[in-house]
């Protein structure tokens, strides 16, 4: 197996706990990377030599290394795969009476470069480095022994695998295509069109938010932006709310949100509509519409560290136009999904949309993605997902 050594003091966070080495952090004098093939199989070494873990190598991508080992006697192999998605699984089925959940989050259930999402006996796989791709049929295989997954769907279409020149493709590998991925959130039905659904298809992620709204909206009017399909404003109908309005940029969620409105009875407080979230705010607010109760759940603004500063903007501008909707004592579920923003960051930028002459906001919930989607206590990159519950006075 081919040996890769760090530069001098390099291999810090690598012991600290850390899965990943950068191009710059490896002695290529020494050890180069050039010629290496994607996915391939490497040690890491310390300066001086000493062993540090085993990963899979990437001489195309900023992140070089992914730690797959850290037992000098047990390198990857499909064994250790195996051994892990059990891990993975035995953690859903403590915290989840039905199958519904992320069952394998990367880094976060030490699978570097594999998310898999459960849909009752159907699997979606994402697999987004090379060096799990050369894993995919191990992978299936062990997927469906530990789970008894009727059907697997490779969603394999990440932009993120351009990085690693990997192909993007979708493929069912086990069982018959499906149109429509059913789950149970909350004591909810919902049904995800399997060809619509953004990244893995349902965001789980949010399941502890949406229960953590319950108690904001009995009684209340609801605005859910960003709806998708229908998440946050079906667990809000279904704790009280008297009238939620939910808005998609989406056509096609939009539908899927509507029908999943009807499929819980709730469609008599629920309605959908198409629009872009920041014209909808607007509109909303010119026609003298008020709201007791928004949710604000914006797709990635920053999805790279050189997009902060406009990301920011972008935070701060819905955050600004979603308080203008409120009524005076009202309640905004602020969150996102940008890891290069943290809890704190978030938190200013909301300070600063309060409007002028207001008392201020109160935060009365920190959130954060659900236990499904563990932190890697060493990879501050594996905690993607912030937000808070406020009152705004």
């Amino acid at each position: 197996m081919t040996a890769l050594k760090l530069k001098k003091r390099e291999e810090r966070r690598v012991l600290a706990g850390h899965g990943w080495v950068f191009s710059n952090e490896i002695d290529t004098e020494q050890t180069p990377l050039k010629g290496l093939e994607p996915g391939s199989s490497v040690t890491l070494e310390s300066a001086n030599g000493k062993f540090l873990a085993h990963a899979y190598v990437n001489p195309h991508s900023l992140i070089a290394a992914r730690v797959t080992s850290r037992d000098a006697r047990e390198p990857f192999n499909a064994t250790v795969l195996r051994a892990r998605l059990q891990l993975a699984l035995n953690l859903r089925e403590y915290l989840y009476d039905e199958p519904c959940y992320r069952l394998v989050h990367s880094e976060g259930d030490f699978l570097p470069g594999l998310t898999v999402d459960r849909y009752n006996d159907v699997l979606v796989v994402q697999i987004t480095t090379a060096g799990m791709e050369r894993y995919r049929d191990d992978i299936v295989d062990a997927l469906q022994s530990v789970t008894g997954a009727t059907s697997i769907y490779l969603r394999n279409d990440a932009p993120v695998r351009k990085l690693e020149h990997l192909p993007e493709y979708r493929e069912w590998v086990v069982g018959e295509p499906l149109e429509v991925l059913t789950i149970r959130e909350n004591g909810l039905q919902f049904q995800v069109p399997a060809e619509l659904g953004q990244k893995t298809g349902w965001f789980y992620d949010h399941r502890s938010s949406r229960a953590a709204l319950a108690p904001w909206v009995k009684g209340k009017r609801v605005l859910d932006l960003y709806t998708y399909l229908g998440g946050f404003a079906l667990n809000a109908a279904a704790a009280g709310a008297s009238e939620v309005i939910g808005v998609d940029a989406s056509q096609t969620a939009v539908d899927a949100a509507t029908a999943n409105a009807s499929l819980n009875a709730l469609q008599d407080r629920v309605s959908f509509r198409c629009d872009d979230a920041v014209e909808a705010m607007r509109s909303l607010f010119e026609a003298g519409e008020k709201f007791d109760v928004v949710v604000l759940d914006p797709p990635a603004f920053i999805k790279r560290r050189k997009d902060r500063d406009q990301g920011l903007r972008h935070y701060a501008l819905n955050n600004r136009l979603a308080m203008r909707l409120l009524n005076p004592g009202g309640i905004i579920v602020s969150a996102s999904c940008s890891q290069a923003l943290s809890h704190e960051d978030l938190l200013q930028q909301m300070r600063l949309s309060a409007p002028r002459g207001s008392l201020g906001l109160q935060v009365l919930a920190p959130l954060q993605q659900g236990p499904d989607h563990p932190v890697n206590i060493a990879m501050p990159e594996t905690l993607y997902l912030t937000g808070c519950i406020a009152r705004l006075l």
